[in-house]
């Protein structure tokens, strides 16, 4: 232990007698750290709020849509008559569909445009994405079943549009068609650079008509099991009343996707993984770079400082004590430079996600701090292991001699 800690004083003084030479040493490891560090914040945040949104749908919730082919363009269409006999299967508790107008520009009041999502659901869709009016109320089946054209708007759709505080009983303009306000929802914040606040919900066969019956809507039917022991033969049901409601010939592909809400923050959850160690591994690359710097000033130092390890083996240390002492200083130094790239690194990713509008904020996971500081200080071992042995191979002899 007491051969450890003078090795560490030592290593320190060095690092100390040449501050600038020791920083622009580490200075790859904090290029290196610090994009890492701002990389994984800035994916990590995205995820957690990607992930807390879904979570509120619950572990009992699936989501049924329509495909597309290889050009985007939608395969199969998800009609009222398929929406009636998935309300009849048994163990689904709700459902509701879900598609957005996108007719017209931007809703008006009193003049004044905003640019909102106009979105066609039904009351069922209230409780399945926690979207509760704060006031007034959400649409109900009267207004479903009349094509009443009702809507309840977020927060920011009123106040950007300058409404009143309570525009309950307002009437807002969605291009030749006028909607009355009949609830302001809570607000729920962002998720993936979107504004929750900034929806317009109608009834789902008032948003079909603004569309015209002609068109082919993008549709999502959101559904409620009632026992998630039961999710599984629940989804087979799903799909075989699909595909007996819509044709389909045993051979032929399904064209809707059933994924349940787990099967979505998983899938979720891969693609940010691959996301993290696509972009780790860039800028891995400074890291190998930082550590070459590293060995090389290393080599630079044993050189200098030849007589002082001549020296010291002239006093009596061994082989050891030289290794340990310049390993440490080699480990200090990309250590030091892993704790000032791990605080650049969380400033920079804060920053950058306040820079972005509706960008949720960055965060910095605990085993991405350990991973930072382990990988600086092992590069400062595999790095700093070469000068080191070679210090501690010098002869004491030829080290005094050394001019």
């Amino acid at each position: 232990m007491f051969i450890f800690l003078e090795a560490f004083r030592s290593a320190m003084r060095a690092i100390s007698a040449s501050k600038m030479r020791s920083f622009l040493t580490s200075l790859g490891i904090i290029i290196g750290v610090a994009s890492i560090i701002a990389v994984v914040s800035l994916v990590q945040g995205l995820e957690d709020s990607i992930t807390s949104q879904f979570e509120g749908y619950g572990s009992n919730s699936l989501f049924i849509q329509q495909r597309r082919d290889n050009y985007g363009r939608l395969i199969g269409d998800l009609t009222d008559d398929d929406l009636i006999k998935l309300r009849g299967i048994d163990g689904i508790a709700a459902i509701s569909p879900q598609t957005f107008v996108f007719e017209y520009n931007g809703v008006h009041y009193e003049g004044t445009q905003h640019s909102a999502d106009v979105v066609g659901v039904m009351p069922d869709f209230s409780e399945m994405d926690n979207s509760y009016p704060e006031i007034g109320r959400f649409i109900n089946t009267a207004d479903a079943n009349s094509r009443k054209k009702v809507a309840v708007i977020g927060p920011k759709v009123r106040d950007e549009l300058g409404m009143p505080e309570n525009p309950i009983g307002e009437f807002i303009q969605y291009g030749p068609h006028w909607l009355k306000v009949i609830g302001v929802l809570e607000s729920k914040g962002q998720m993936m650079g979107q504004d929750l606040d900034n929806y317009v919900y109608i009834p789902y066969p008032t948003a079909v008509g603004i569309m015209g019956y002609q068109a082919q809507p993008f549709v999502i039917f959101v559904a409620r099991v009632a026992d998630v022991d039961r999710i599984d033969a629940i989804t087979e049901r799903v799909r075989s009343t699909l595909r007996r409601n819509h044709g389909l010939r045993a051979d032929d592909e399904n064209d809707f996707n059933i994924q349940s809400s787990d099967q979505v923050l998983q899938s979720i959850g891969q693609i940010t993984q691959i996301i993290t160690w696509v972009f780790g591994g860039i800028v891995g690359i400074s890291l190998l770079v930082g550590g070459i710097g590293i060995m090389n000033i290393m080599l630079v130092s044993v050189t200098e400082r030849t007589r002082e390890v001549g020296i010291c083996k002239a006093l009596g240390a061994t082989r050891a004590d030289i290794l340990l002492q310049f390993l440490l200083e080699a480990v200090i130094i990309s250590l030091i430079g892993g704790v000032v790239g791990l605080a650049l690194g969380y400033g920079l990713g804060a920053g950058v996600a306040n820079l972005i509008p509706n960008f949720p904020p960055s965060e910095v996971p605990f085993w991405a701090i350990m991973l930072a500081l382990g990988f600086s200080s092992g590069v400062g071992i595999v790095f700093g292991i070469l000068p080191a042995a070679k210090a501690a191979r010098l002869d004491p002899i030829d080290a005094l001699r050394y001019e």
